[in-house]
């Protein structure tokens, strides 16, 4: 039986964990919190899957929430009048919804991380509670036969080289801002339907809103991207919920007053339902060399982290764990060593590139073709349904959303022009 480590237990480790363990593998899982410190701790993340990654979880009987949790049908794309923000709907230049194909959804990674690290254990799997130190994996990497690194911060991250080509920034793009609510009124353009809202605030920043499940119950997540040095840039040393709401339903009454009328009854689902930070979007050399000469391989946001601007980081992880995990199994008792660890990031990378492309041009301002492109999908439902399910397959952006001839092209397409 080939034994694996799995450092890390976030949406791509645990997933990789459970679906070896599922194929007979001997698997330690090295994680820094325990279940229950995760399921009582903060919110980690403002994760909305769309339907290729649920499958994943699907394939591996791990969804668990599926039939409680909020089935999002829709996503819909506002964007407020440059410099105006007097209350009133003329201040939307666009505002538009487009179906999803098959629908996504979002469970708090508190809920899910938790109850999956209770299924790994309850299945026989092997749980450390430690924070690994390169030194513990030089240590450890003697005794497997393969070590994946799914901790995307602390001193392991160190051990995966910058990749400049693929890494155009060296600074954060965006300040981010979340908090997870009760009480938030429904969209009246669609009260029946739920969507996830991304409302654009040019030279300021976006406001994302969506439903989830969290550990008590149906929930919002409000979050905000501001630019660095922008008017949203305002919650660095907020140390209060209270008051990180109090800042997050300010900023939405001044910039995005038709959300902040359907927020004004909103309070926060509990203490630890905020978060703020900030980090640099980089993609990472996918193997670590260790003290003693051993190889890691790195995984999910560990080697290709994104901005959440696109709601990509839990899809790229579950995508990340799929095509690692086939990988493994395609290798049988052959020997996991560098030249197979880099065809199977390779593997990944198909898919992660178009992420990384989209999320890098989604941080920068908007050229006029995208802006047209944007406007015309409130007048054709077409355009606004792609442009919805390229969240679930962002390879599609490559054929209508890049280039302005290829907008254009499409665009004509719809029009007859």
């Amino acid at each position: 039986m080939r034994k694996i480590l799995v450092v890390g237990a976030g949406q791509s480790g645990l997933q990789l964990a459970l679906g070896l363990q599922s194929h007979g593998y001997e698997v330690t899982l090295m994680s820094n919190r325990t279940a229950d410190e995760i399921r009582f701790g903060r919110v980690m993340s403002t994760q909305c899957m769309f339907d290729t990654a649920l499958q994943h979880e699907r394939d591996l009987k791990l969804n668990f929430w599926e039939q409680q949790t909020p089935r999002i049908q829709g996503l819909g794309v506002s964007v407020a009048a440059p410099g105006s923000h007097d209350p009133g709907p003329t201040q939307r230049v666009i505002d538009w919804l487009g179906r999803l194909d098959g629908y996504a959804q979002s469970v708090d990674q508190r809920v899910k991380m938790a109850g999956w690290m209770d299924t790994f254990v309850q299945r026989g799997g092997q749980l450390v509670i430690h924070g690994a130190a390169v030194s513990d994996l030089d240590y450890f990497s003697r005794a497997y036969d393969l070590v994946l690194v799914s901790a995307g911060k602390g001193e392991l991250v160190s051990m995966f080289g910058r990749d400049p080509e693929r890494s155009p920034y060296t600074a954060p793009q965006r300040a981010l801002a979340v908090s997870y609510v009760h009480g938030l009124g429904p969209r009246p353009e669609h009260p029946e339907l739920e969507a996830v809202r991304c409302n654009l605030v040019p030279g300021v920043g976006e406001l994302f809103v969506m439903p989830t499940l969290t550990t008590s119950g149906r929930a919002d997540i409000l979050f905000w991207e501001g630019i660095p040095g922008g008017p949203l840039d305002v919650f660095d040393g907020v140390k209060d919920p209270t008051e990180h709401l109090s800042l997050t339903l300010e900023l939405m009454e001044t910039f995005l007053p038709w959300e902040y009328a359907r927020a004004t009854r909103v309070e926060l689902t509990d203490a630890g339902g905020t978060l703020a930070g900030r980090y640099v979007p980089t993609v990472r050399n996918p193997i670590g060399r260790l003290p003693g000469g051993g190889l890691v391989l790195g995984v999910a946001d560990v080697v290709v982290a994104n901005d959440p601007i696109t709601g990509q980081g839990s899809n790229s992880a579950s995508k990340c764990a799929a095509a690692y995990l086939a990988s493994i199994l395609e290798q049988g008792e052959k020997e996991f060593d560098e030249a197979w660890m880099r065809a199977t990031f390779d593997r990944y990378w198909e898919t992660a590139r178009h992420v990384t492309k989209w999320t890098n041009a989604m941080l920068a301002p908007p050229p006029e073709h995208i802006l047209n492109l944007l406007g015309a999908a409130g007048q054709l439902p077409t355009a606004a349904d792609r442009f919805a399910n390229a969240f679930d397959d962002p390879a599609d952006f490559e054929d209508f959303f890049y280039e302005p001839e290829k907008t254009a092209a499409y665009l004509g397409s719809l029009t007859g022009a």
